[in-house]
């Protein structure tokens, strides 16, 4: 099919050429030369001109979607470690009605990261009716500076 095709290029290329070829002077194909050779300069040029990168190279740094491209406001992790969960807060009834209320040394494991760092003269043994329960004494807390969360 290609073959066929520039096979019949070719052959009405040669026959315009033989019809429209007349004897010329060699003063006029040397002025077309020279003209054709200037007009091809000024393209070149005017092509090279608007190639002609005159900004800065811009950078793009893509960010992850669903920011704004600045940092987040990184939150402050030791305002948080004087607020003790509220969950673990417990009463038990020891005694003959009374009611002590406690936070859980476990709860407080378990839901609380800094819970190691609790003072200890905070710490309290309880005998309940179920066993020996462990725990911190909120009101010994609050006066060395934590508080507890809400609910």
């Amino acid at each position: 099919m290609h073959r066929k095709f520039i096979a019949l290029i070719v052959a009405t290329a040669v026959a315009v050429t033989g019809l429209s070829a007349a004897p010329a002077r060699a003063d006029e194909d040397t002025a077309r030369i020279i003209a054709g050779i200037a007009a091809l300069a000024l393209l070149g040029a005017a092509i090279r001109e608007h190639n002609r990168d005159d900004d800065p190279p811009v950078v793009h740094r893509p960010t992850r979607p669903g920011t704004t491209g600045t940092m987040p406001h990184r939150p402050n992790l030791w305002a948080d470690s004087c607020a003790l969960p509220a969950q673990c807060l417990r009463e038990h009834r020891v005694g003959c009605g009374e009611r002590i209320t406690v936070l859980g040394a476990r709860c407080l494991n378990r839901h609380y990261r800094h819970a190691g760092q609790l003072p200890q003269q905070c710490r309290e043994r309880v005998w309940t009716r179920n066993g020996l329960r462990q725990g911190y004494d909120p009101r010994c807390l609050r006066q060395n500076g934590y508080r507890l969360a809400r609910r």
